[in-house]
């Protein structure tokens, strides 16, 4: 099945609209979870596309979808906010008005007719208050500063399986990795009041960038069944951004991992569907 996911994100990066209080506008910024959201919003279309299961789940009313949900750690009461989980509701089913379809406007994603097409044919998915989570989605942006980031990114994400498991051994956690193979940057903390008469580039050594980033992910622990930690899925997105308003690429070349590769996107789509399929028919 061919998916939309990365190409919906860098074509919704493309257009800059995450305004800093200088009144510069960017396609990312680091105190933003625009791109998050976005990544996030890709993959549930992608895994509700893929998914006859969870299409009937949905159409049943039997699952919906939270935003920033707080999960807590029953074993060490640790607490994490999650961009986006698919869950079953909290209690007799009470649909929000908002739906998957509502959140491609809120977040002003670009879609093309195709996406919106196949968009509208699924049944609506609407928000509700988080009861058991089924899938949890935790997304990351490595932008720029590659080599200093790594101890960050990687902690991040491994509170973020820790904590969902914690919580909902069954749940399916997916990480979703966003790295930035263009040379040159514009950092939105370098170029604030001096954006439009003297940016500050920051320069950054490719491949290795790249490569030193994917390597970290790599070091993720993953799972390939309940009772253990680690990731059910996880994937890589490499994009070439400059964050100078212009387009923002999907790079699909080597460091970019390849469609056989498990961290390829599509690979994790696959994965997330086949489990969710085992895991969750009897709901």
């Amino acid at each position: 099945m061919t998916v939309f996911g990365p190409e919906i994100l860098v074509r919704t990066l493309s257009k800059p609209t995450v305004a800093d209080r200088h009144g510069n506008m960017w396609s990312y910024h680091g105190r933003s979870d625009r791109h998050s959201k976005v990544a996030c919003w890709g993959i549930v279309f992608d895994l509700l596309r893929s998914s006859r299961l969870l299409r009937d789940h949905v159409a049943a009313n039997r699952v919906a979808f939270g935003i920033n949900v707080e999960i807590k750690d029953f074993q060490q009461d640790r607490k994490k906010d999650l961009d986006l989980v698919i869950c079953q509701p909290a209690s007799a089913f009470v649909p929000s008005a908002r739906t998957l379809t509502s959140l491609a406007d809120h977040y002003q994603i670009e879609l093309s007719k195709k996406e919106h097409a196949e968009l509208t044919a699924l049944p609506i998915l609407h928000e509700a208050r988080a009861g058991s989570v089924l899938v949890a989605l935790e997304a990351k942006a490595c932008m720029t500063a590659h080599q200093r980031a790594l101890p960050r990114l990687y902690d991040e994400f491994n509170s973020s399986h820790l904590t969902v498991h914690g919580a909902y051994d069954s749940a399916i956690a997916a990480g979703y990795v966003m790295i930035n193979f263009a040379e040159a940057f514009l950092s939105p903390d370098l170029n604030k009041k001096n954006r439009p008469s003297a940016p500050t580039w920051s320069s950054h050594d490719q491949p290795k960038s790249v490569d030193i980033t994917i390597d970290k992910v790599r070091q993720l622990p993953r799972r390939s069944k309940t009772g253990i930690p680690g990731y059910d899925a996880l994937a890589v997105v490499v994009v070439e951004c400059k964050n100078d308003g212009s387009a923002v690429k999907l790079h699909t070349r080597k460091p970019a991992p390849q469609p056989r590769d498990s961290y390829h996107y599509a690979a994790m789509i696959d994965r997330l569907q086949a489990i969710y399929a085992t895991r969750f028919a009897q709901i």
